[in-house]
């Protein structure tokens, strides 16, 4: 095939992409799900290329990205305060699956070896990190499932790999049934070691870069470096890759600038996205080839059928069978209170999506493999199974049991209260006896109070129709912006200002622009929930005390406004005394001079729907 033509059809491919996206976002549709059932109808139209997905082209061109960019972004710390769980699924279940789907295809499947049935159980055992993540986001599982979720199935591709090929050596006789443990082992340790190594160097090269771009290009060459690295000595090339993402991701803010951060975020962001799905376009465009294969199989379709399903049925049985004898070992807890009960657990066990990984596996597979055909129709059966049935009925089935959903008021407050303690710790390095004869300081604080009380505004009345301090401010920026934009534009159309000034004033205004944007849409959607805002986090004594029962002094109002006739944003109200103070955000701050002039440490919120409480003293919600 020409470079031009092949050129041309990955073209294609990626405007379908895009498009098939899109289209799924306008129509709130998954797009997994979309791209899939696009995939397979269009590989049965005429002249639409036969597409083949080799292994090598998943495990060595799509995996180490996509795991890369997955662990990049996630926490270290709810990775280990989660490990137990992760270990469960992402080890234990990956074999029971495989033993479980090993002995389902040996009774109906006929004249097929034990080796031959584990290795095709061990091909459809590991949910997708894909999958796994572009359903539980959507939806807005809870972020110890999710977390769950994407741990696991960042590492149980090692573990259905190592199987896969024992069960494969198997085959030809070449392995001992006490070499397998061994083996797992030496894949394992081989690949934290490598992942290691390739932190620490990694790590020792940025800490002499400043460049971003230069930066970036060293990211981007790290996940297929450690991955072949790994490879090379027979260990793990993907919990390489996750071991070294994991590290790399949790040390950032120490080991790069921030424009290399941000680079960095941006560009995983979009490789992440368009290669999760080209993923799901191109399982669906095996369908045909695979199809026709089977057709011309011995076997008849109603023999063939049945081991289909019950593969799919097993693959999907079993998860339950494993998740719900050992939730009491998996941590799927709330904080300080014990929540594992049976909704989360079973959206946990209906959350086994299987992808790409499952397909590039069953290539593995040596050709000439006794009824190979059928073991790839298992594959797709069970890959498009999960995705279109459960990824289908997840957000109802977590409706339906009504498992909660992140609290984004929740997380409101605890970004203010958060952002309060950061700015107090920036204040306490400086000096106070250092002398700012322009004032410098007191410019600092002014911004820093801007950012902070634009968080703090977030919270509150949902109803309320007044407009607070941060979205005046928005409003009236963003029309600054665009005529400062358009009078940019109408400078640079002279060609009088060199290209390169242009384009560095236009990037500020970008920048700042986007902040708005995006302070905006996170109030609108902390707004939008209507929910209690419960702070979670520190709490203090005083926090924590016995309050006797008090009643506002003035219910909804600020009683120092209402004396000087001045307006207010949010209300605070003492727990000693009564009193009703305006939050920080308001122009005259009542709840903070009540609290210097009376030294009553606690206020709570008494806007609809809040609870929370705040200590003056600690600087922490409780």
């Amino acid at each position: 095939m020409a470079l031009v033509e092949i050129a041309f059809q990955l073209i294609v491919l990626a405007v379908a992409v895009l498009g098939i996206t899109g289209l799924a976002q306008r129509l709130d549709f998954p797009a997994p799900m979309l791209l899939i059932a696009t995939g397979i109808a269009a590989s049965f139209i005429p002249h639409v290329p036969e597409v083949h997905l080799h292994h090598d082209v998943v495990l060595l061109g799509l995996l180490p990205p996509l795991l890369y960019s997955a662990a990049l972004t996630t926490s270290l710390v709810d990775f280990n305060a989660n490990r137990r769980s992760i270990l469960l699924l992402s080890v234990g279940l990956v074999i029971f699956t495989t033993a479980g789907v090993a002995v389902v295809v040996h009774l109906l499947l006929p004249g097929v070896s034990w080796a031959i049935a584990i290795a095709i159980g061990a091909v459809v055992a590991p949910p997708d990190a894909v999958a796994a993540s572009a359903v539980a986001r959507r939806i807005g599982l809870p972020r110890r499932v999710v977390t769950i979720l994407e741990g696991e199935s960042l590492l149980n591709d090692a573990t259905a790999l190592v199987s896969l090929r024992m069960a494969i050596a198997a085959m030809s006789g070449t392995v001992a049934i006490s070499d397998v443990g061994l083996d797992f082992v030496r894949a394992a340790g081989g690949g934290v070691v490598v992942g290691l190594v390739a932190f620490f160097v990694v790590a020792k090269v940025r800490r002499q870069v400043n460049d971003s771009l230069l930066d970036t290009g060293i990211s981007l060459v790290t996940p297929f470096a450690a991955y072949l690295a790994a490879e090379e000595i027979g260990a793990s090339g993907v919990i390489a890759v996750v071991v070294a993402g994991l590290l790399l991701g949790h040390k950032a803010p120490v080991l790069q600038n921030a424009q290399s951060r941000i680079a960095e975020r941006m560009n995983w962001r979009t490789i992440a996205f368009v290669l999760e799905n080209t993923v799901f376009l191109l399982i669906g465009l095996q369908g045909r080839w695979i199809i026709e294969d089977v057709a011309a199989s011995h076997l008849s379709a109603g023999r063939i059928a049945a081991i289909c399903g019950c593969s799919l049925l097993a693959v999907m049985v079993l998860r339950m069978i494993w998740v719900f004898p050992v939730r009491s070992l998996l941590d799927i807890r709330g904080r300080g209170r014990r929540s594992t009960q049976w909704p989360s657990t079973f959206v946990l066990g209906w959350a086994g999506m299987r992808g790409v990984v499952t397909l590039a596996a069953a290539f593995l597979i040596p050709e000439g493999t006794e009824n190979r055909e059928i073991l790839f129709l298992i594959a797709f059966t069970v890959v498009a199974g999960t995705l279109f049935l459960q990824g289908l009925s997840l957000p109802w089935v977590a409706r339906r049991l009504g498992v909660p959903s992140p609290d984004p008021a929740e997380d409101a407050l605890a970004r203010a209260t958060l952002l309060h303690q950061a700015t107090e710790a920036g204040f306490a390095v400086i000096d106070p006896d250092e002398k700012d004869p322009h004032d410098a300081i007191g410019l600092i604080k002014a911004r820093l109070d801007q950012r902070n009380f634009a968080v703090w505004e977030q919270l509150g009345n949902p109803d309320g129709d007044h407009e607070t301090p941060s979205q005046t401010y928005a409003r009236v920026r963003r029309q600054m912006i665009g005529a400062e934009r358009a009078k940019v534009l109408e400078v640079r159309s002279g060609g009088q200002v060199p290209h390169n000034v242009v384009q560095e004033v236009l990037s500020m205004l970008d920048i700042e622009e986007s902040m708005i944007d995006a302070a905006t849409a996170d109030g609108n959607r902390v707004r939008a929930t209507r929910s209690e805002a419960r702070a979670v986090g520190d709490r203090c004594e005083d926090l924590t005390r016995e309050f006797g029962p008090v009643e506002p002094q003035t219910p909804d109002a600020c009683t120092g406004c209402l004396e000087e006739g001045t307006s207010w944003v949010h209300l605070r109200m003492c727990l000693d005394c009564g009193y009703v103070g305006c939050c920080d955000s308001s122009p005259r701050r009542h709840a903070s001079a009540h609290f210097q002039e009376s030294s009553h440490r606690v206020m709570r919120s008494i806007e609809p729907g809040e609870s929370w409480r705040w200590c003056f003293v600690h600087h922490v919600t409780g």
